[in-house]
């Protein structure tokens, strides 16, 4: 077994449609904790360092208009193995590649408009939580 921190971000458009309560209930239903929350709007400073690694890329620019566009709720969610429970539960980036079962699947309407993050590794976790969290644990 093994216990990990990941950071999960319910984006505007979650937050405008009123699905932060469907997201978090997903996790706790699975047996993840809530370790840390905050509902704040992201400025653009923070929202260039989380995309850091898509500057340059054409979608770069649509990244930050639309995560800085009202508020977001992130979150550390804690459990075993649960980097990838939470990337499982959230479905492809693509909505179309989803299952319906999965929050994009069952709620984003476009791989820019995807209603949620999770941290892709242990490494992208311990950066993002920093990021995010910095007045530590």
């Amino acid at each position: 077994m093994k216990t990990e921190e990941t950071l999960l971000i319910i984006k505007p458009d979650g937050v405008k449609r009123g699905l932060v309560g469907e997201v978090l209930s997903r996790m706790e239903q699975k047996g993840y904790k809530i370790k840390k929350m905050k509902f704040f709007a992201i400025d653009s400073d923070l929202a260039e360092r989380h995309y850091a690694e898509h500057k340059g890329k054409p979608f770069y620019e649509d990244l930050i208009e639309y995560i800085t566009e009202g508020p977001s709720l992130v979150a550390v969610i804690s459990g075993e193995n649960a980097i990838a429970m939470l990337r499982q539960t959230m479905g492809p980036t693509d909505p179309l590649d989803a299952t319906p079962g999965s929050i994009r699947g069952g709620f984003a309407t476009s791989v820019t408009r995807n209603l949620v993050h999770g941290s892709d590794s242990p490494e992208s976790a311990t950066r993002e939580i920093a990021l995010f969290f910095p007045e530590g644990g």
